[in-house]
């Protein structure tokens, strides 16, 4: 499955309906990861893990931090210390 990447969310789609989502609103250099949502039949398969990592691949290379807003992102983030390295402070 591929993740694209518009208008300030990182998502799935397939058949143009919308399966999994996560996103953001940009303010500076900092990223607020506001809302990660993932479709009941996705649920289980990594896909909300997948999406968090998008965006902290996406803050790297675009060398910014993320306020990580979301229960579920922040609780992905802080469960991963690979990711924990574009946390904002």
């Amino acid at each position: 499955m591929d993740i694209s990447h518009e208008n300030n969310k990182f998502f799935i789609q397939e058949n143009s309906e919308e399966l999994a989502a996560l996103t953001y609103v940009p303010n500076g250099d900092v990223l607020t990861v506001d809302h990660t949502e993932v479709s009941p039949e996705l649920e289980g398969q990594g896909i909300g893990k997948k999406l968090v990592a998008e965006i902290v691949q996406y803050a790297r290379n675009e060398g910014k931090t993320i306020d990580a807003q979301c229960p579920f992102a922040s609780a992905i983030i802080d469960k991963t210390p690979e990711f924990q390295d574009v946390l904002a402070k």
